[in-house]
């Protein structure tokens, strides 16, 4: 009987950890880094912002991004916890600030600083529950939270507009949801106890894993093929489809993250990496070209479906695994990982800016995009190798 209470009292440590570092997650990166997706069309018609400003402002967070992924790389998992308060209070912060500044420079400094902070809770967030705490099987419970922050903050956004605020009170409202959220986040951090043992998080009998190098090159084309559709779609519904409230699409996006990284796990697991990942990629790279193939309403909410429940399946699939591979090479893998796909969610918005202005029309981006993630899919096929 007692041993049987210590059993369930450690499960639940376990998990209050996995959604206390999914809290992280959802702060740093569903509210700070794709918030913005939802509220910068909302900035646009108040004229606060014009669509070339919101673009750069979407590019500075970008940049933010890699550069908070290039200098994360030092980042070592015993220091994993400060980082996450670090960057879960410097969130809330930039997201409350939006809510005060006009000048369009300083919006895209925050933005840019938003970025950095983004990439500091993915790493650190990252660390400490899969390093520092041994807890690689609760991988899915740490990526669903950036689906959590994404669906969390768009119905907040929906609240706020129908009791018609306007932007800088939308960011007001984030902000300090932002505060509320993490308070409890870095409560429960710092009340865990170190793991002394390592587990893995896929079963013994799959050991197919890829190689170092074809791990980051799918990645990087991960990060260019699904992030013009998470830039854009909000978009590219209010345009095709002016009666429906582009945030609830923006929602569904978010709510197919969480439980896809539940079911990108449990696959990993019984069939693992090459088909796994493959698999995630190719369905991921129907969801991008879904609005050429069914321009209607359906056509839109399954695209929101589709990438929204694998593009952090592909973050559930790989980031463990550079932690496995890590241990080889004794290199921070994971933050190697976090620039490469900073520098394909960069190209991408370039990208379709380019071919916007060639072809005046956002599916040639979207075409590009999916062959990017079908690229990645042949990748993911032909460069594994076993690992003992």
């Amino acid at each position: 009987m007692i041993k049987t209470k210590g059993i369930n009292a450690h499960k639940q440590q376990t998990l209050r950890s996995a959604f206390c570092a999914a809290l992280i997650m959802a702060i740093g990166m569903g509210f700070g880094r794709f918030a913005f997706t939802a509220v910068y069309p909302h900035m646009i018609e108040e004229g606060i912002l014009n669509l070339h400003s919101a673009s750069v402002a979407a590019s500075a967070n970008y940049a933010g991004y890699l550069f908070g992924a290039l200098f994360a790389i030092k980042i070592q998992s015993q220091h994993s916890y400060f980082t996450c308060v670090f960057a879960t209070v410097g969130t809330a912060l930039c997201l409350t600030l939006l809510a005060y500044v006009d000048a369009n420079s300083i919006i895209i400094f925050i933005r840019g600083l938003a970025g950095v902070l983004s990439a500091f809770a993915m790493i650190s967030a990252s660390l400490w529950l899969l390093e520092q705490q041994k807890q690689a099987h609760q991988a899915p419970i740490l990526y669903a939270g950036v689906g959590l922050g994404i669906a969390l903050s768009a119905e907040l956004l929906v609240f706020g507009t129908q009791l018609g605020w306007q932007s800088k009170s939308l960011w007001l409202l984030l902000g300090l949801s932002s505060f509320g959220l993490g308070f409890a986040a870095i409560v429960g951090l710092s009340r865990a106890q170190p793991r002394q043992v390592v587990e893995s998080h896929l079963s013994h009998g799959n050991t197919q894993l890829p190689k170092a190098i074809s791990l980051i090159l799918i990645y990087a084309l991960a990060g260019f093929g699904y992030i013009i559709t998470a830039t854009y779609l909000p978009l590219l519904v209010k345009q095709a489809l002016p009666n429906i409230d582009a945030a609830h699409i923006w929602a569904i996006f978010g709510l197919g993250a969480i439980p896809s990284c539940f079911f990108w796990h449990y696959l990993h697991r019984k069939l693992g990496t090459r088909v796994a990942l493959s698999s995630n990629l190719g369905v991921q790279a129907v969801g991008v070209v879904l609005p050429i193939m069914l321009p209607t309403t359906l056509g839109y909410l399954l695209s929101a479906l589709l990438v929204g429940g694998t593009f952090m399946g592909t973050v559930t699939i790989a980031i463990p695994v550079a932690q496995r591979i890590a241990h080889q090479s004794k290199s921070n893998l994971i933050a190697i990982m976090t620039v490469v796909y900073g520098l394909g969610q960069i190209i991408g918005p370039i990208a379709a800016n380019t071919l916007f202005s060639i072809y005046h029309t956002l599916n040639s981006s979207l075409i590009t995009a999916a062959g990017a993630l079908l690229i990645a899919t042949l990748m993911s096929l032909k460069s594994t190798k076993a690992i003992h």
